[in-house]
């Protein structure tokens, strides 16, 4: 197809979006089109409001006798599965300092990072047409096409696999009663010195029934295919899904914040970037970890142990086990109270403390401060 026969398909679906997205049904271009299969990109960088995008289309459209490709991209952020523990999977240390966000998707799988050399392919079928190893035969096979002497093959575990050990792609996948999406992650140029900072725990002693992350040595393609650029390989994609289904679907850009055509999906992105959701849905998890206390002046040195269970990101019951010589029991009791029911999160620690830190002096303050900054230290 030539590119000016591409940019009037373009055009026009751009007419019929506008048109449509006024008329009796706004995601009438989805239900109405013609068209056996859709080709999309999203125009947003931002990872909640690209999330939200899947959420909608997934709720939202017909997808009997239909399939959707959408193509995107974020920003630097770490992304959790549906059934995973951040505090397990990434540094928030790290990331808060590094203004990177985190994201829980309603897909199930590990934790990924993206940033702009990552690259995004979400399939959307219908359940009965759900088929993942046909899906990552698209990347395979435009792979091997643009660039022949390059080993990929995808696995049992449906990665994808360079050289039959370095991992360029991973998966993740949510099926609902009529419709799924299947969703891959492409390295292109990823930083990969960021990704090793971020995908590590924040948070000793955790135990949980969360699903963990299975680590991986990653590899970028631009680390073996120095001469592949974003353009070529976006464009060999959207060919090769066309080939693969059949299809003749031209590539089209849309703005994942337009609520003329995606009606809710602004609440969809809400939800997604609240703590209650990116945290308050991490599995029932209990922390038991030692703390290493030391002071200057006079010079002490001892060690306290902190248990604690967390239900919905909320701190269920805490003890503390200080010795008595650094603490006395009743301010270690205290301590512990005024986390219960309390979000396990170091801002929400570090404000239930305040009160009872002014309480105290001279020593006393002191330790009582020192203990505290170990436990906010623990807690990512």
């Amino acid at each position: 197809m030539s590119e000016s026969t591409m940019m009037s398909q373009i055009k026009r679906t751009f007419s019929l979006l506008n048109q449509r997205a006024c008329s009796r049904s706004s995601s009438s271009f989805f239900t109405d089109s013609d068209s056996a299969g859709l080709v999309l990109q999203s125009h947003s960088t931002d990872v909640y409001q690209n999330l939200a995008l899947e959420d909608w289309i997934d709720a939202n459209v017909e997808l009997q006798g239909r399939g959707i490709l959408l193509l995107w991209r974020n920003r630097p952020a770490v992304v959790i599965g549906r059934h995973q523990n951040p505090w397990t999977e990434c540094n928030l240390p790290v990331m808060r300092r590094a203004g990177i966000p985190l994201a829980r998707r309603r897909s199930g799988g590990g934790t990924v990072f993206h940033d702009l050399g990552n690259l995004n392919l979400t399939f959307f079928t219908s359940k009965k047409a759900y088929d993942r190893q046909r899906n990552l035969k698209v990347v395979t096979d435009t792979l091997r096409r643009l660039r022949p002497g390059l080993d990929v093959q995808a696995t049992d575990r449906f990665d994808i696999l360079l050289n039959g050990r370095y991992k360029i792609s991973g998966t993740a996948s949510r099926l609902s009663r009529k419709s799924s999406y299947h969703h891959c992650t492409l390295l292109h140029s990823a930083d990969r010195s960021a990704l090793s900072s971020v995908l590590c725990p924040s948070c000793p002693g955790i135990q949980s029934n969360a699903t963990p992350s299975i680590p991986s040595p990653v590899a970028n393609l631009l680390d073996h295919a120095p001469s592949l650029q974003w353009e070529e390989l976006l464009g060999a994609l959207v060919q090769q899904y066309n080939t693969e289904f059949g299809l003749h679907s031209a590539l089209t850009v849309i703005d994942p914040t337009n609520e003329s055509m995606f009606p809710g999906v602004g609440e969809m992105e809400v939800e997604l970037r609240s703590w209650d959701w990116t945290f308050g849905k991490t599995p029932k998890f209990t922390m038991e970890t030692q703390l290493e206390l030391t002071n200057e002046q006079p010079p002490a040195r001892c060690s306290a142990r902190l248990q604690m269970e967390v239900k919905n990101g909320q701190i269920e019951s805490c003890h503390l086990d200080v010795p008595v010589e650094w603490l006395p029991v009743r301010l270690s009791s205290e301590l512990s109270s005024v986390l219960i029911g309390e979000r396990f999160c170091p801002h929400r620690a570090a404000a239930a403390f305040s009160a009872l830190l002014r309480s105290e002096s001279g020593a006393t303050h002191t330790r009582l401060h020192r203990l505290c900054d170990a436990m906010l230290t623990v807690m990512g």
